[in-house]
């Protein structure tokens, strides 16, 4: 029997499902939980490369952040700050409203509040995410003092998400910069990130006083060098993009001709074999929306260009 062009792509998309349904099933966890104690109240927690922490005082404790769905990280982790320490968690600080980062939260939801940006809310109630929502929201900045330690909680706008924020603890000189401090290591891609306001905060993070160490949500312990780093990689990838549209190349050139760049200026960086492309494509993408050409499009190339990028006209 054969199927009709409708029918095969149905069939086509069921599959596809089906597949990723059971890679998801069947994702193997590293079951490498691990605590590692930074400075006199900040500790480090996580596994499968992925990294939260908490802030250990006299009278409580402050995590910061979930884990992954399904990696039973938060479930170890509460039976540990259990058995290690007699003071109980007061509050959940969360990151951004990133499942993998808010994940679990909610095993803590006995004695502790959550805190967040006020951005974050509407995100987790939206895309319905299994971590705990914050009652207590701020703007700009908020200072947690619990058990004498002052936290500090630091907006700077739009960058990696509207709602992502910085955990300051000065004492400690201690900076942790969950999906900040990228470092050598790429992003997948840009689509959910403001890139101008990302560059002004790399900067801001790279001279912020008070830190001797940065603790990312990925990777090992840093210092203030990865908001450098980071800040260079992008800085050439959009000056390169930005070049390339303004000359009028057609997107299939500038990835062609961003990545001889990059890897010439980067190739050290780590995920430049899985995700550059995709850094250009969605530099492309943020800057297509950021300028606009010297030769208007038609409403029939715009809608062309959304459903293709192949499609879309770059410049004159």
């Amino acid at each position: 029997m054969r199927l009709s062009n409708s029918a095969a792509c149905l069939s086509l998309v069921a599959a596809t499902f089906a597949v990723s349904a059971v890679s998801a099933q069947e994702r193997v966890w590293a079951n490498d939980q691990s605590i590692e104690q930074i400075s006199e109240h900040v500790y480090r927690w996580g596994s499968d490369n992925q990294f939260g922490a908490y802030v250990l005082t006299d009278t409580a404790i402050i995590v910061v952040d979930g884990h992954y769905c399904g990696s039973g990280t938060m479930e170890w982790l509460k039976n540990e700050l259990t058995q290690r320490h007699d003071v109980p968690v007061k509050y959940v600080v969360l990151s951004h409203d990133h499942q993998d980062h808010n994940c679990g939260t909610g095993i803590f939801a006995d004695t502790a509040t959550a805190v967040g940006h006020r951005n974050i809310v509407p995100h987790l109630t939206f895309e319905q995410r299994d971590s705990m929502v914050p009652e207590i929201t701020f703007d700009e900045e908020m200072e947690l003092t619990v058990g004498g330690v002052n936290v500090h909680l630091l907006y700077f706008g739009p960058t990696h998400s509207d709602n992502l924020i910085q955990v300051h603890i000065p004492q400690d000189r201690v900076l942790i910069a969950v999906d900040s401090a990228k470092g050598r290591n790429l992003f997948p891609d840009f689509r959910d990130m403001d890139i101008n306001n990302q560059l002004d905060v790399m900067k801001i993070l790279a001279n912020l006083p008070d830190v001797d160490v940065v603790l990312p949500g990925h990777g090992p312990v840093t210092d203030q060098n990865a908001f450098v780093d980071h800040y260079n990689y992008l800085s050439a990838m959009k000056t390169s993009v930005l070049t390339h549209m303004a000359a009028g190349r057609s997107l299939q050139e500038i990835k062609e001709l961003v990545t001889a760049s990059q890897m010439e200026a980067f190739g050290d960086y780590n995920g430049m074999d899985r995700a550059l492309t995709d850094n250009i494509v969605s530099m492309w993408d943020y800057l297509y929306r950021y300028r606009e050409s010297n030769n208007r499009i038609t409403g029939e190339e715009a809608t062309r260009c959304v459903e293709d990028s192949t499609q879309c006209r770059t410049g004159l």
